[in-house]
């Protein structure tokens, strides 16, 4: 059954409460390999209870709530995530209590075979003081919804990568087992964990999920550029371009103009790039 493109644009989610702990936010950093190695003191205070930071990518997870698109009829086997961006209007805390409110804010229909695009805004706020604490802004492509009639329309142009070659470079090695750990944040889709689920979604094995490839990411961007201060990062964003199998190593590419800071993940053993775009606005 096709999807309805007025049915996304009037689905009315209510506002949801949540509430997370020390034990999530070292959960989520571990999930996104901090901690590897147990003596790196700049490391440690993200997967350790004293003087506790969250890495700011954790916003995406902290409510996680995938429910929404069961209502929507999309073919849930041919969805993947193809873009997302966090804007913190002010430093996650490591632990508290927020309200959730996703909403659809667009739908592009690519045409028969060639897949939809759904976007949404998750805003969180703190449920103490009602103040936003950030913004979430995803796309997720929906391959197997294109050609039900609506918009033809594309989302913003991505952020251009500086034509010069990087000034920073870090490797990250992934766990094979990485998947694993990291769905314990939240998405439990068994696309990252069920080696059936996954061939029939056209994939040799389980993947990475997007927001783990986005966590490394983030991590890659607090040691080289940030000190580990993650009150610097203000804004992070990319583009999500090919998957990551668990073990592999991601290459952050890294360029710096000011406050803002370019970024490309590459999987060095298939020269592949698997986020592209990818924009980072540090506090000033």
């Amino acid at each position: 059954m096709p999807i309805s493109y007025e049915k996304l644009m009037g689905l009315d989610l209510p506002e949801r409460e949540f509430s997370y702990t020390e034990r999530e936010t070292m959960l989520y950093a571990l999930g996104i390999g901090m901690g590897g190695d147990p003596m790196d003191r700049q490391e440690l205070p993200f997967v350790y209870e004293k003087d506790l930071k969250a890495v700011p990518t954790q916003a995406t997870v902290i409510a996680w709530d995938d429910s929404w698109a069961l209502k929507t009829g999309l073919n849930l086997v041919m969805v993947v995530h193809g873009e997302q961006s966090v804007h913190l209007h002010r430093p996650l805390p490591p632990r508290g209590s927020i309200l959730a409110k996703l909403r659809v804010s667009d739908v592009f229909d690519k045409g028969e075979g060639r897949g939809a695009l759904v976007l949404t805004e998750h805003t969180l706020r703190d449920k103490a003081s009602g103040e936003l604490l950030c913004t979430n802004r995803s796309t997720v492509f929906a391959r197997g919804d294109g050609g039900f009639g609506g918009p033809k329309g594309s989302p913003p142009e991505p952020h251009a990568i500086p034509v010069r070659a990087p000034d920073l470079v870090c490797d990250l090695a992934t766990r094979p087992d990485q998947a694993l750990l990291y769905r314990l944040s939240g998405d439990r889709n068994p696309l990252h964990s069920d080696p059936d689920f996954a061939a029939a979604a056209g994939f040799p094995r389980p993947i990475l999920h997007g927001l783990c490839t986005y966590g490394h990411a983030c991590r890659a961007i607090l040691r080289t550029v940030c000190d580990y201060r993650p009150e610097r990062i203000r804004e992070i964003g990319g583009r999500f371009s090919a998957p990551v199998f668990p073990g592999e190593t991601i290459r952050t590419e890294i360029w710096q103009d000011g406050a803002t800071i370019s970024f490309r993940c590459r999987i060095p053993e298939r020269d592949l790039v698997v986020i592209n775009n990818g924009r980072v606005l540090l506090a000033a």
